[in-house]
């Protein structure tokens, strides 16, 4: 229950209450991935899907506990020092991702915005790694997989890898295209991770 509880106050800090709150300041809304068919609006869709496996297998964990051996747990990996060492993870990366959020400030977007100009964010977390808040919700996912070690803890770990590097990869054409030389030389100082 404790697991389910972090994840829902985790869900409602990083994306609802921050997109309220940018939303309240801005009058822009913070959710920028559209419905069309191109990788952006594709990669949307798998980051929704990826928060409703996160749900479902938090659920089951914490209230049909019958039913967890269908999430196919790793039993050899249920140690009590993974599961510590996993909440520290998960911990920390609400940190880090609030930390990021907060230096963002209004230029924060989940997703790419076409349509509003923002600015280049290259202090605070974002001296040391160019993707602070993505780097957090790995942190967050590699915690839920030592808590609950199962097939589909790993499963979101899998899906998160490829969509994160996918969207990455989307902001930086954009960003370079928006900011030019400036985003090419943060870019030569700063690691795309760590």
């Amino acid at each position: 229950m404790i697991l389910f509880t972090y994840v829902i106050l985790y869900f409602l800090f990083v994306f609802v209450i921050r997109s309220v709150l940018l939303w309240k300041k801005t009058r822009i809304n913070p959710f920028t991935f559209n419905r069309t068919d191109d990788a952006h609006g594709f990669n949307g869709r798998v980051f929704t899907a990826i928060s409703i496996i996160e749900l479902g297998v938090v659920g089951i964990y914490a209230f049909k506990n019958e039913w967890y051996e269908y999430l196919l747990p790793f039993w050899y990996l249920e140690k009590p020092l993974l599961v510590k060492i996993g909440w520290v993870l998960l911990v920390l990366s609400l940190a880090i991702v609030l930390i990021a959020q907060t230096q963002m400030a209004s230029s924060w977007r989940i997703g790419i915005d076409e349509n509003n100009k923002t600015g280049l964010v290259i202090k605070g977390l974002f001296s040391l790694t160019r993707n602070p808040i993505f780097a957090g919700i790995m942190m967050a996912n590699i915690g839920l997989f030592m808590v609950i070690p199962n097939a589909f803890s790993l499963l979101i770990i899998s899906l998160s890898n490829v969509s994160i590097n996918t969207q990455i990869r989307l902001e930086e054409e954009f960003l370079e295209r928006e900011f030019g030389n400036k985003y090419i030389e943060y870019t030569k100082r700063v690691r795309r991770w760590i």
